[in-house]
């Protein structure tokens, strides 16, 4: 999931939100200023349900992000690298580089974030029994309650057994420490997440029928993204299993045909087009990547602006260039790959451009892997 923009870094992460989040920020406030407080409490001025709607919707998406930067933080300890932190409409998202090497390490980095809102739970429910127990009632009492009730629920929810929640993290840490087999603990995290998405859109789409209102439709919505993401993490633990043990220079198409950001779309469409064999062509300066553009983006533009427009003008921007290095193992980069909107990355040693990963590249190697096995086992 990528970020709309950017907030700054925390921990020395970078923190972004997604546009999609302002949805459910929005649902949120909505609810509480209009519905929870003014039935709970009621006389209070709309612009006083309006601030503790607000109030307390901030804090909870600060408490998500302090939920994911936990996560972040016990991952670098753990060695892992940590790419950015990302807000969206589902909460929130830690973009580690690489996989836990250990079940105990699997185990530090999912579980520290359930942990995280437990403890904010239990604090904002400690304080709003502290002011119940002072005789304060009123929309103080009611945001410390909800804050500490909504984060309570958060780590509940997490801690479930199935992928991708933080629980199918400790399901799979479990089951790899039993086997020793880290792609069949994967899998059993990713059909108990199957499970759990069938169970929310079954129970969301009764609700719903039933004349409960939109929050089933929102169950099941849950349920559904629940069943894409862990038939992704499936699909992505069989590819790296075939794929373990290769380097990305393994794959890699080296020293690729390049071109200047400078040149004009038409230019490149008239007299350079059907001279380059790939699909994708990287952008560079001084040896240096600094885009990539590829026929997808080119095509995009209006025939009556290509004699206008530049390559660098169309092409994904270095900062959203995914770079690897010949030595990285594949199953490193398999995950950022898959995030690319371009699904490519540029190969580099010493910041300068030595080689291009692409999706065919991967899939070639997922054949050389199979049949490699398949030799092996009929000898």
């Amino acid at each position: 999931m990528r970020a709309s923009f950017r907030l700054g870094r925390i921990a020395g992460v970078p923190v972004g939100v997604n546009w999609s989040v302002l949805v459910i920020f929005a649902l949120i406030w909505w609810g509480l200023s209009a519905n929870l407080f003014p039935e709970s409490y009621p006389d209070r001025s709309v612009v006083a349900y309006l601030l503790a709607g607000l109030t307390a919707a901030v804090v909870f998406f600060l408490g998500l992000l302090a939920h994911e930067v936990s996560h972040a933080v016990v991952a670098k300890r753990n060695g892992l690298g940590v790419q950015g932190i990302t807000l969206w409409l589902f909460g929130g998202v830690a973009e580690l580089r690489g996989e836990a090497r250990s079940p105990g390490a699997e185990l530090r980095i999912s579980g520290i974030g359930p942990l995280v809102s437990l403890i904010i739970g239990v604090f904002f429910g400690a304080v709003a029994t502290l002011l119940a127990l002072a005789g304060v009632q009123g929309l103080l009492l009611g945001v410390m309650a909800w804050l500490g009730g909504i984060n309570l629920l958060l780590a509940v929810f997490n801690i479930l057994p199935a992928a991708p929640l933080d629980g199918g993290r400790l399901l799979r840490a479990a089951v790899w420490k039993a086997t020793g087999d880290r792609t069949r603990a994967t899998v059993v995290a990713a059909r108990a997440g199957w499970i759990l998405g069938l169970a929310l859109i079954g129970f969301g789409l009764w609700r719903f029928l039933t004349g409960t209102g939109v929050g089933g439709l929102w169950l099941a919505l849950i349920g559904w993204f629940l069943i894409g993401a862990a038939t992704m993490e499936e699909r992505q633990a069989r590819v790296g299993d075939a794929l373990r043990g290769i380097r990305v220079a393994d794959v890699m198409t080296p020293q690729p045909q390049t071109a200047s950001g400078e040149l004009t779309v038409a230019d490149f469409v008239d007299n350079y087009l059907f001279a380059y064999r790939h699909t994708a062509l990287p952008l560079i300066e001084d040896g240096r990547p600094v885009g990539l553009v590829t026929l997808d983006r080119v095509r995009g533009v209006p025939s009556g602006e290509r004699g206008s427009t530049t390559l660098a003008a169309v092409a994904c921007r270095a900062d959203d260039l995914v770079l690897a290095s010949p030595d990285e193992p594949l199953t490193d980069l398999l995950p950022r790959l898959s995030e690319c909107a371009d699904g490519r990355a540029l190969v580099v040693t010493d910041g300068r451009l030595v080689g291009i990963v692409s999706p065919s590249d991967i899939s070639r190697a997922v054949q050389r892997s199979s049949m490699r096995d398949q030799l092996t086992t009929g000898r």
